[in-house]
Formats: C-alpha cells, sequence, structure tokens
C-alpha cells in the first residue's frame, strides 16, 4: 500500500480513516442493544476530533434513527476506554479562537445526545479513563469498571478545563466536595476507589466490563422504552428544585399511565408471565 493511500486510511498518525473497515467508531447490534466501541488503540482511544465527531453521528442515528435499538453501550477496544483529548492534536498548533469553540462544542453536543437521550447508555471502562474519557463515561446513566482500570480528571494537568459535560456530571456523581478535589488534585484513582465515591455503579473482572455492561443494557432494553425515555428526562430535569421535581411527577406519570406498554405490564403481572413492550 502507498504511503499516501495509508495516510488517506489512517491518517499520517495511524488514525483509522472513515473509509477503512476498522473504522475509528465502530458500531455492532446484540439483539436489542447497540455496541459503540471507540477504536483508535494505538493512543488509548484519545478523544481526536475525528473521535468525537464519528461518537456524534453514531448516537444521533442511534437516538433518532434506530428504533431497533432500546439500550446502548459504550466501550473502548485494544483493553483500554479512552486516554483522553489526543495530545498530538494539541501538539501540531493552536487554531484560531472561534475553531476552538467549535471543537468544544462538538463534545459539548455529544454529551447532550449520551446524557439527555431517551435510551440508557451504560459505559463499560478497561484500561485507562482519563480526561475527556472519564467525561463520557461520567456522561453514562451506568458506569460498569474492569477491576483494574484507572480514572483520572488530568485536564488540570495539561492546562485545560474539564470539557464534555464533566464540571456538571461529576458533581452529580460524586458529590461537589469530591469532585472539586478530584479536578483540582487531577490524581489518578483506582476502580475501587471509584466504585466507593460513586464515580462507577460495578466492578467486573479485567475484561469483564463489556459482558458485565451488555447484561446490564440488555436489562434496560427489556423494559418500557417510553417509560426509559420519561425517566431520564425527568432525571435531567427535575434536579434543580423540589418544585420541578413535583411538576414532572404531575405532568408525566398521566402519560405512562395511558401507554399500551403500562396496560401489557399489569396485565402480565396479574397472569404471571414475561411482559412484551412495544413502545407504545
Amino acid at each position: 500500500m502507498s504511503v499516501e493511500k495509508n495516510e488517506a486510511l489512517h491518517g499520517a498518525d495511524g488514525e483509522p480513516g472513515a473509509d477503512d473497515a476498522n473504522e475509528i467508531v465502530q458500531v455492532r447490534h446484540e439483539g436489542d442493544v447497540a455496541v459503540v466501541a471507540m477504536n483508535y488503540p494505538q493512543r488509548r482511544n484519545a478523544f481526536s476530533m475525528k473521535m468525537r465527531v464519528a461518537l456524534t453521528d453514531a448516537f444521533q442515528r442511534l437516538f433518532h434513527e434506530d428504533a431497533a435499538t432500546r439500550a446502548i453501550v459504550l466501550t473502548g477496544t485494544g483493553g483500554h476506554f479512552c486516554a483522553g483529548g489526543d495530545l498530538s492534536e494539541m501538539q501540531a498548533g493552536t487554531p484560531p479562537l472561534l475553531e476552538l469553540r467549535e471543537r468544544i462544542a462538538v463534545g459539548v453536543r455529544l454529551f447532550r445526545l449520551i446524557y439527555t437521550g431517551t435510551k440508557p447508555v451504560v459505559a463499560a471502562v478497561e484500561g485507562t479513563c482519563f480526561g475527556a474519557g472519564l467525561s463520557l463515561a461520567a456522561a453514562c446513566d451506568l458506569t460498569v469498571s474492569s477491576s483494574a482500570a484507572k480514572y483520572c480528571c488530568a485536564f488540570a494537568k495539561v492546562g485545560l478545563l474539564p470539557d464534555t459535560g464533566l464540571l456538571w456530571t461529576l458533581p452529580q456523581k460524586v458529590g461537589g466536595g469530591k469532585a472539586r478535589e478530584l479536578m483540582l488534585k487531577a490524581d489518578v484513582i483506582d476502580a475501587a476507589t471509584a466504585l466507593r465515591i460513586g464515580l462507577v455503579n460495578q466492578t467486573a473482572e479485567p475484561g469483564g466490563a463489556l459482558d458485565a455492561a451488555l447484561e446490564l443494557a440488555t436489562r434496560f432494553a427489556s423494559y418500557p422504552p417510553v417509560t426509559l425515555a420519561l425517566l431520564k428526562a425527568s432525571l435531567v430535569n427535575s434536579g434543580n428544585s423540589i418544585e420541578d421535581a413535583w411538576r414532572l411527577e404531575v405532568d408525566l406519570n398521566p402519560l405512562t399511565r395511558q401507554t399500551s406498554d403500562h396496560t401489557e405490564a399489569v396485565a402480565a403481572f396479574m397472569e404471571k408471565r414475561k411482559p412484551v413492550f412495544t413502545g407504545s
């Protein structure tokens, strides 16, 4: 293969290209669950511009164009989740201010898709979960971690502020005081610590995070889709005040009561059988 052809497919630094059979973001399906894998193992799935655009496109399709998918797992290839921002891109030079704003805005759009989307998203973390990788995991509804994984809010170490929604999600996960400590100290913590402080929800043996995350996502995929969509919307919008929580309860519960899936759930319970939910 010529150097020109290789760079067209992979980029000069070996980054997978859109035409490569081994694309930088891979999507496969296991039943009702979609598995989205970051695939840039040469740099531990660094959050390059190409990566963030490809992830945004993938989640846009899964949330808005793929009715068959009811839950999503986000993971990484090569034994790592995501090492954070691609420093090789930053070393190449500083873009103009407006271009930098757009780059950050792409990460914000991705965060909003994952955090406010209508389908549950479970992170499956192996290996490194640093910087923007931590932001992605924190944006997910639940995180399953390898017991050998390492976490770090590394932004301050490279002279940057937390991005991809982490200024909001980290305090939500671990509380304001612990989030402040993690952001300021930028210490590396292990999976046991991440579990203890609420950053992750469960741990698995090394190499087993994806299987455990798939088990969780499959469980979510069996639930009524409309109810899960409204539940995620409620969780996003009820955190500002107790009045917001009351309002959402009063406004949205009547909608769930009117769904066919609620009727099916009651009938299945009374008939002692498994319900079959259709999303209506």
